[in-house]
């Protein structure tokens, strides 16, 4: 059968069972669903000549269409290999497995059944999707993220987005077996974390800013409270017991409700927090991150997107300015009292993920903030093949109060 008439059919059995039974009905077995499928399938003559296998996957296409929000989408939710769903339209979809993208040969009917499907995920988060709210962020219930734009502004058709993160969570010293850092930089930012240096991961999207968070964060010592803020919740943090976890809302349809990351910036400070912990950093709030930080709040982490650990500050400074009205010199100056280390993340063309650079913020001097770098990624020739390594500069750490007041050593 063709692969157009089976996805028709599909969705024409689907469409007669729900007509008989109430599919969403949490009374209703999933069971009693099948057999619905099973009757309509044997009496329609368009089944009667099918193999076993293209009658399964009519089954298994129908009964996903009725029974799960994602639809035929959940299989792939449900694989721990794939770690990216990416729907540009009905028939446009690609996941990402192992690193590496590929089109997968399902797609929807109508751009209707794919608006039902992400109409489905805001409904269930309370999150509605229309053409007075065309974009939409949300969390599903195992922490995937998700982000959606219909159809009044993607020209493509409803899109859909969705992030899945590792059920099993990711050690430094997984990270260390994998070669994305070295046993030397990964003890180094252990001192750093426990002596309470603040921290900052840069990086492009997908190169592991999260993971290596997550790692960081085994560091924190146990006694400590930690608040942490996050635009959509996706860190996993443990061994933390004292641990307050927040994340921002949108405005509801009436344009009112909305909770920002500064809003939640601002109440951490009232929580008496030992550290601050920042998802990630994009817009305004940065402002209340960098006062935070320069008010007591040390060993304070924090994540954001840039291509190179310069380019991190220059991004901070433009989103500083576009909240406050500051002359530029006392920006730079207060970034510069702020952060202590950037350890800049990036995907090589292997799909691995590194760190290619960490880095001392130094000091502001003459209208420049100094950096130091401490460890970068060089390319070296070994038995006639290039090698990439993350080797120690000869650079000291320059600033080392927090280290000397910590009992730290390097």
């Amino acid at each position: 059968m063709a692969k157009e008439t089976m996805i028709e059919l599909i969705y024409e059995i689907a469409s007669e069972v729900r007509e008989k039974v109430n599919v969403m009905s949490r009374e209703i077995d999933d069971d009693v669903v099948m057999d619905e499928i099973q009757k309509m399938m044997m009496s329609d003559p368009r089944t009667r000549h099918l193999s076993l296998q293209e009658k399964k996957r009519i089954m298994e296409g129908a009964f996903h269409s009725l029974r799960r929000e994602l639809d035929f989408l959940e299989k792939y939710l449900e694989d721990p290999d794939i770690s990216e769903i990416m729907v540009n339209g009905r028939d446009d979809i690609f996941i990402e497995k192992h690193g590496n993208i590929e089109r997968i040969p399902e797609y929807f009917p109508s751009d209707k059944a794919l608006e039902d499907v992400i109409i489905r995920v805001g409904a269930g988060i309370h999150r509605e999707i229309n053409e007075m709210n065309p974009i939409l962020d949300a969390r599903l219930a195992d922490g995937s993220r998700v982000h959606a734009v219909y159809k009044n502004i993607a020209i493509n058709g409803p899109t859909l987005n969705i992030r899945r993160f590792p059920n099993h969570r990711i050690t430094m010293e997984e990270l260390i077996r994998i070669g994305s850092v070295t046993q030397e930089a990964a003890d180094f930012l252990k001192t750093m974390v426990v002596c309470g240096y603040n921290i900052f991961l840069s990086g492009g999207t997908s190169s592991g800013k999260t993971t290596f968070l997550n790692a960081l964060s085994d560091f924190i010592p146990s006694d400590e409270r930690v608040i942490v803020i996050e635009d959509s919740a996706e860190l996993q943090l443990d061994g933390i017991e004292n641990i307050v976890r927040m994340e921002t809302k949108n405005a509801n349809i009436q344009g009112v409700g909305e909770i920002t990351m500064r809003h939640l910036i601002k109440a951490s400070l009232r929580m008496r927090p030992d550290r601050i912990i920042v998802g990630e950093v994009r817009g305004g709030e940065v402002v209340d991150m960098v006062n935070s930080m320069n008010t007591g709040h040390d060993g304070s982490l924090c994540t954001g997107h840039a291509n190179s650990a310069e380019g991190m500050l220059s991004r901070l400074e433009t989103m500083f300015l576009t909240a406050a009205n500051f002359p530029i010199d006392a920006i730079r100056s207060q970034i510069a009292s702020a952060i202590d280390i950037i350890v800049h993340m990036g995907r090589m063309r292997d799909k691995s993920r590194k760190i290619l650079e960490i880095t001392e913020v130094e000091a502001y001097r003459d209208g420049q903030i100094i950096l130091n770098p401490l460890f970068t990624y060089q390319i070296e020739e070994q038995d006639g093949r290039k090698k990439g390594m993350l080797r120690r500069t000869a650079n000291p750490l320059v600033n080392t109060i927090r280290m000397e007041l910590k009992g730290g050593v390097l």
